[in-house]
């Protein structure tokens, strides 16, 4: 049986593997761009999750333009599409980075600037959320 896109899964898919080694270099500009060429054509599951990560990216991109604004309104997109693929998804530990991307927000507000929140590697790999298949 030959699996679509969709369903395969991102873990080994260059593109992937490219766009998290961008944004673990603190490169979010590149990060986005990678991260948007593999989200562009795709369909299904791993779409919103693509997304996710493309507002992080863009949100410390922000930052680091010193738009705090922007990087708000990014975070606050990423930290609502990523909720649905808590805990751990295509490789990446997915509460970790919701939870520090809350911290990251709550700092923003705050008047502040966070580091980035780490893209760390769970141990396992996840299946889709069933509401999303």
């Amino acid at each position: 049986m030959v699996q679509s896109a969709a369903q395969r899964p991102l873990i080994g898919h260059p593109l992937y593997q490219r766009g998290l080694e961008l944004y673990g270099a603190g490169h979010f500009f590149e990060c986005h761009e990678v991260l948007e060429e593999l989200w562009s054509p795709m369909r299904g599951p791993h779409r919103l999750y693509l997304q996710a990560l493309i507002h992080f990216a863009v949100a410390f991109y922000h930052l680091e333009r010193r738009n705090p604004l922007g990087a708000e309104r990014q975070l606050r997109k990423a930290l609502r599409k990523l909720r649905a693929y808590l805990p751990v998804y295509q490789g990446v530990d997915t509460a970790a980075l919701y939870q520090e991307g809350q911290a990251c927000l709550e700092t923003i507000i705050a008047g502040g600037t966070p580091s980035p929140p780490l893209l760390r590697h769970a141990p396992s790999f996840q299946a889709p959320p069933a509401s999303l298949c």
